[in-house]
């Protein structure tokens, strides 16, 4: 019957850990697996030190800033919108997002442009700058 106190590890799949330092009869006593003398036996040296790894970090450079957790906005022109709508469309996320305009409704949606907005449409849910704003007003 299986139940916790009967489950055991399929074999080989744990290892028995090194205890090292603890005495001579444990066969890691005396020098513990480092040797004798020199930089490695001693405590207090990273392990990046003796592995030869500090010159591969110093070389990568630090990742400087950091990245914002709101979503930049996906821009779409005033120019598409003439192009790629009709008079009485809406303009939402989904539509541009059908007319690959942009890559994904989730994220939000910006349009920008200096251009004249030549057609009559309704926008739902889309920021946008202020001279469009002043346009569709």
């Amino acid at each position: 019957m299986l139940s916790l106190n009967t489950i055991k590890q399929a074999k080989g799949s744990s290892k028995k850990i090194k205890r090292v330092g603890r005495g001579n009869a444990s066969g890691h006593g005396t020098y513990s697996t480092r040797g004798q003398k020199g930089q490695k036996s001693r405590s207090g040296v990273s392990g990046l030190k003796r592995l030869g790894m500090k010159k591969q970090l110093l070389q990568i450079p630090k990742s400087r800033g950091f990245k914002s957790l709101q979503p930049k906005n996906q821009v779409v022109s005033i120019k598409t919108i003439n192009t790629n709508f009709k008079d009485g469309e809406t303009v939402n996320p989904e539509t541009l997002a059908i007319k690959n305009l942009i890559p994904s409704s989730v994220l939000p949606v910006k349009i920008l442009g200096k251009e004249k907005l030549t057609v009559k449409v309704k926008f739902e849910g889309i920021k946008m700058s202020e001279s469009v704003k002043g346009q569709i007003k």
